[in-house]
């Protein structure tokens, strides 16, 4: 069995969110990237324990990007994955990250096809149902356990009320969710051989983005708390009315 996982490369958790380009892109001078964690911690790691098991003879790590995010590549190379791919883009929306992704995948016979459950960045969940939408396979979004036997997957998904088991022919597309794997951290070992380890740079297709940014909005933050008597009702029914937000 083979595998992809594709692996997304976002700005660290620290980071101090600012816009460039009127306020249509985002600022990335001075800003330290990471591989995405659900896409490392679940989705990565449950592929490389796959392997371990012997249930996978390969794992390659699949990532849409410029040379700049190769660093964040070689750790998942670190981590134990055998090969890595990068498609020659900056990557402007989900649909063309998830077509290059199936357009590589589609040539090179992959039986499982992992990705976090979202980026932290864009939380847009959308990528891995992309990817099997185009490919035309099953998908299961947010799998919180997995495991392979002969040619099929068993999955488990978290539901307001419990669990349930779902049983699904490979291949097939999986988003994964908390629970999948736990975090793992390279050894010296995995850094050093990650320097040697294959990374394939690929020309992206021609494929067009289907959204465009027309800007971004910090979050205001936090205002202070308004504190109304208990004997003050209509003051209280008035400003849920006139200044309570949904969220």
């Amino acid at each position: 069995m083979k595998i992809l996982v594709a692996i997304s490369n976002v700005p660290d958790t620290t980071t101090k969110v600012q816009f460039t380009d009127g306020d249509t892109k985002f600022n990335s001078a001075g800003v330290t990237f990471i591989i995405n964690p659900y896409d490392e911690w679940y989705a990565l790691v449950r592929a490389l324990e796959l392997k371990e098991a012997n249930l996978a003879e390969k794992v390659t790590i699949i990532h849409v990007g410029l040379a700049e995010s190769e660093a964040t590549i070689r750790k998942g190379l670190a981590l134990g994955a055998d090969d890595a791919v990068r498609i020659d883009s900056e990557g402007s929306d989900a649909f063309f990250v998830a077509d290059q992704i199936a357009d590589y995948a589609k040539n090179n016979g992959y039986d499982l096809i992992l990705a976090g459950k979202e980026t932290i960045n864009y939380n847009g969940s959308s990528v891995g149902a992309m990817i099997a939408g185009i490919l035309d396979l099953p998908f299961i979004s947010l799998a919180t356990k997995l495991d392979i036997s002969e040619n099929k997957a068993t999955l488990e998904q978290d539901l307001d009320s419990g669990s349930q088991v779902l049983e699904c022919e490979l291949p097939l597309v999986i988003s994964c969710a908390k629970g999948m794997a736990e975090q793992r951290i390279p050894n010296m070992r995995g850094i050093m051989a990650a320097r040697t380890k294959p990374l394939t740079v690929v020309p992206a297709n021609a494929s067009a983005s289907l959204t465009s940014v027309k800007s971004y909005v910090l979050n205001p933050g936090r205002t202070s708390v308004k504190m109304i008597g208990e004997d003050n009702l209509d003051e209280l029914v008035n400003l849920l009315h006139t200044q309570a937000k949904v969220i």
